[in-house]
């Protein structure tokens, strides 16, 4: 499948058809094996990865390293983009965003965030906010639920997934001075963690430590085989 998908470059054949892969081969599975090691998938960064190994295929170590240092960046943004969403949840928790009295229907709402009505839909399916409607039916958004949506938004934003993020809300609920970075990328042991977006910061940490390595492997690759 490798070969299908490009990552490694075709292995040649003997008389008798037995493939033959030579050291060539060998690093680059190694540069794969590190590349895909963490599943980081938000805002392109796979995508980013799958390209750096299949330039690394066609032996085009140039623009492979450039690539590397471009995901390698990317990671640190992310990580710091991680780590201000909590000091900025802190901020709408602490009451200094707090603004007057709402009263916002969902399209209100919508337009107020910048958030689409599916993704409210979304985030109210999953218990993260539970609207109370008027005499009318309708939903009817407070101040509370327009700064807790802001914090979501925040969170969201940095890649937390809605089942950390429903996990500090509940947390929030019980102790408000909670460690909120500590219980965004601490699971549950009976959780079923299907994002790595669970542990961002760490899951970032690791790819940005991953990143060093493939931009030396790269190196060493471009310095070997061109």
């Amino acid at each position: 499948m490798y070969e299908e998908w490009g990552l490694i470059p075709l292995a040649e054949r003997k008389a008798n058809g037995y493939r033959v892969f030579t050291d060539y081969h060998i690093e680059q599975l190694r540069l794969a094996r590190i590349a895909f090691q963490i599943e980081v998938l938000q805002n392109g960064l796979r995508k980013k990865v799958v390209e750096i190994i299949k330039l690394s295929a066609n032996k085009d170590f140039d623009k492979a390293v450039r690539f590397a240092e471009e995901y390698r960046n990317q990671l640190q943004r992310e990580k710091r983009n991680a780590e201000e969403s909590i000091g900025i949840a802190k901020q709408i928790l602490s009451g200094k965003s707090v603004e007057q009295t709402l009263f916002l229907k969902r399209k209100e709402v919508s337009d107020y965030l910048d958030i689409s009505m599916d993704t409210l839909r979304n985030w109210e399916r999953n218990g993260l906010l539970q609207v109370k409607r008027k005499q009318n039916g309708y939903r009817a958004y407070t101040s509370d639920d327009i700064e807790r949506l802001k914090m979501i938004r925040t969170l969201r934003l940095a890649n937390y997934s809605l089942e950390a993020i429903l996990r500090m809300l509940n947390a929030l609920e019980h102790n408000p001075q909670i460690d909120m970075k500590q219980v965004l990328n601490t699971p549950q042991e009976d959780a079923d963690i299907i994002s790595v977006c669970d542990r961002l910061i760490v899951s970032l940490n690791d790819a940005e430590e991953n990143a060093e390595k493939m931009i030396t492997i790269l190196l060493e690759m471009k310095e070997k085989f061109s």
